[in-house]
């Protein structure tokens, strides 16, 4: 059974079940340990940090007890915390995994550089004061297209193998207050959105020239880059599968511009 969830990334550690937080996989395992009477394990598509939100993450799980799509979408958020939503529910073939069948992640990261720091979206959205350049953020965020060494945006804990990624398309765009990152790769690299974030924002407010991230990328130090972005303002959106599991498309929230 594979699941479209959402969640607000506030309440928790991240996705990941750790033994001295709440997190995603804990409260969403419980509520469908609930409905299938017996434990269930889950597996994500991408495992989101501490305070990173998410409107399109993919769960997958075998299911124990034959419950249809529809009663686990309604006994799941019977069970959940307000925080937590499952969207959708569907059967799908046994060789699917939430992670290893994506073929690529969508992030946004959403940046408001209004006067003065929002009260109703904190937490939802990164302040930035100062007004940013959108367009000479876009411009320098094209350097970080194709297949490359994403040493330079990599965390120092980060566990991967390979520095590789390939980033498919990445935009930065402005819808009134608000200026929205948006990137697909193939998977990223841990804090790999929050780097290219925190280093997109130190040219849209001119500290650093729309090039510097081209010898950024080249010089493959994470020590000579900008400061990691908050958690507030990223998203996982969209995951993508091959078509013959033909899952449903996430819905649009509505804080999202464009």
């Amino acid at each position: 059974m594979a699941l479209l969830v959402e969640y607000d990334g506030r309440a928790f550690c991240g996705w990941q079940s750790q033994p001295h937080a709440a997190s995603v996989q804990d409260a969403l395992e419980e509520a469908l340990a609930t409905v299938a009477a017996g434990p269930v394990r889950t597996h994500c598509a991408g495992r989101t940090d501490t305070g990173v939100h998410a409107t399109g993450q993919w769960v997958h799980f075998d299911d124990p007890a034959g419950r249809s799509p529809k009663a686990w979408v309604l006994g799941s958020n019977a069970n959940l915390p307000d925080t937590v939503r499952v969207l959708h529910a569907q059967a799908v073939p046994e060789d699917f995994h939430a992670r290893h069948s994506a073929t690529a992640r969508r992030y946004r990261y959403l940046v408001t550089d209004t006067a003065v720091a929002p009260a109703l979206y904190r937490g939802l959205v990164t302040w930035r004061r100062g007004t940013l350049d959108a367009g000479r953020m876009h411009g320098a965020a094209q350097l970080l297209i194709g297949e490359q060494d994403f040493s330079s945006f990599r965390a120092a804990s980060c566990q991967s193998s390979t520095p590789w990624r390939r980033v498919d398309t990445i935009s930065v765009t402005r819808s009134g207050p608000l200026v929205c990152v948006d990137i697909t790769a193939n998977a990223f690299l841990h804090h790999m959105v929050r780097n290219i974030a925190g280093a997109l924002l130190a040219i849209g407010t001119g500290e650093r020239d729309a090039e510097w991230l081209g010898r950024l990328l080249a010089c493959r130090d994470r020590r000579q880059g900008a400061e990691t972005a908050p958690p507030d303002g990223l998203y996982l959106v969209a995951v993508s599968y091959p078509g013959r599991f033909a899952l449903a498309a996430p819905p649009r929230p509505f804080l999202f511009p464009g």
